[in-house]
């Protein structure tokens, strides 16, 4: 539904079956740009990260970066020693092969928690996949980089910067265990800007913070969360960004990554509703923040999504343990912009038929108003429906 065939200059992919993925097909993956590239990234904030985040951690600190390997099917996470030796023995095999040092290679992996990676696999498929490289090749990653997601997330966009066209493209993985904080599952961007590092670092991590942290599907912080950004500079406009440069370039990139995020939430695992859960007239930032996220985390609100029922109870019960400063007696509701509750209480009449007819559409905001204040927040989640379950019950039988 979202795919799209897309390429920018100077990069270029390519995806193999190695054999890592349970029902087989692409799973083995591979971006590289001829000309070194400034990189940054965010990643998971759960205390146990995988093989592949801890030496990504490392190496992005130095803010070059050539290439990207992903695997699927594995998420080579809680395996110890053994699994960092598996990764950083992955990234040597492709630098081997490209010609450039392992430390310019980063890593990333997504599947099942607790299983070895199998090297035979990988070490076998290496040679095919650096062959195959392409420019038209990002497609098949974006491919190669699915678990359960239904569709590749793919998007871009074009801006002039400093007289020059510069391309921004991204692909996302994403469905289930979606609650990040400073990443999402696997996110990379490619982009053919010429930027300074610490800017383009400073840059992701602000879009990042308003897109990827923006969203939830089960509340769950994957140990693999990892987003990378890498900039090859082949576009040639000058490095040094005017700050009105500098805002055209993030206010794209948001753009970009916000597409991306309502692609994740649309696609959770069984999910048939893509909801806004915005909250106004919070006495702080974080609060506003606090209470969107507890109400979009929700289950008993989840299963009224899916059900199409207004049980306005169940956000107000939410709220009361959110932690914020409220008064229930200022609390306004809006489904899709009918009002069901007035300070605190039902509206009385057809509000709550009218509402239920508004949650039978695919799409549409819940919007609260707190009467505390002035900041808002918001967080896209979707409905927790039998899917779900149906999907996580078995994920690795």
């Amino acid at each position: 539904m979202y795919t799209e065939k897309f390429k920018i200059n100077g990069f270029m992919g390519a995806a193999v079956e190695s054999g890592l993925k349970k029902h087989g097909g692409l799973d083995f993956a591979l971006i590289y740009s001829e000309r070194e590239c400034a990189a940054a990234g965010v990643f998971t904030t759960n205390t146990v990260k995988a093989a592949p985040v801890l030496i990504s951690m490392d190496r992005i600190s130095s803010g070059r970066a050539a290439a990207i390997v992903v695997n699927a099917g594995n998420a080579n996470a809680c395996n110890g020693n053994q699994g960092i030796h598996d990764a950083m023995r992955t990234a040597e095999l492709i630098a081997a092969k490209l010609e450039i040092s392992p430390d310019k290679v980063l890593i990333a992996s997504t599947g099942v928690i607790g299983s070895r990676l199998d090297m035979n696999c990988i070490e076998k498929s290496v040679p095919g996949l650096v062959k195959t490289l392409h420019p038209d090749g990002l497609t098949d990653v974006s491919r190669a980089i699915m678990t359960t997601d239904s569709f590749s997330k793919t998007g871009s966009r074009t801006i002039e910067i400093g007289g020059k066209i510069c391309t921004i493209c991204g692909m996302a993985k994403g469905a289930g265990m979606i609650m990040p904080n400073m990443a999402t599952m696997l996110c990379f961007i490619l982009t053919d800007l010429n930027i300074e590092q610490t800017m383009l670092n400073d840059i992701l991590k602000t879009s990042v913070d308003r897109t990827f942290n923006r969203i939830t599907v089960d509340g769950d912080t994957s140990t693999n969360d990892t987003v990378f950004i890498l900039s090859n500079g082949t576009a040639e406009n000058s490095k040094s960004l005017t700050p009105h440069d500098a805002d055209k370039f993030k206010t794209a990139l948001i753009s970009l990554l916000e597409d991306l995020s309502r692609m994740i939430v649309k696609d959770g695992e069984g999910a048939t509703k893509l909801v806004k859960i915005e909250v106004r007239g919070a006495r702080t930032p974080e609060d506003a923040e606090k209470a969107a996220r507890t109400i979009a985390n929700s289950n008993l609100v989840k299963t009224a999504l899916f059900g199409c029922d207004p049980n306005w109870g169940r956000i107000m019960a939410a709220l009361g343990r959110s932690e914020i400063i409220m008064d229930e007696r200022r609390i306004k509701i809006e489904i899709g912009g009918v009002e069901i509750v007035s300070e605190g209480t039902a509206v009385p009449g057809n509000a709550e038929s009218e509402a239920a007819a508004v949650m039978k559409t695919d799409e549409y905001d819940l919007t609260i108003d707190l009467g505390m204040g002035f900041a808002s927040d918001f967080i896209l989640t979707c409905d927790l429906t039998h899917e779900y379950i149906n999907i996580n019950a078995d994920y690795r039988s």
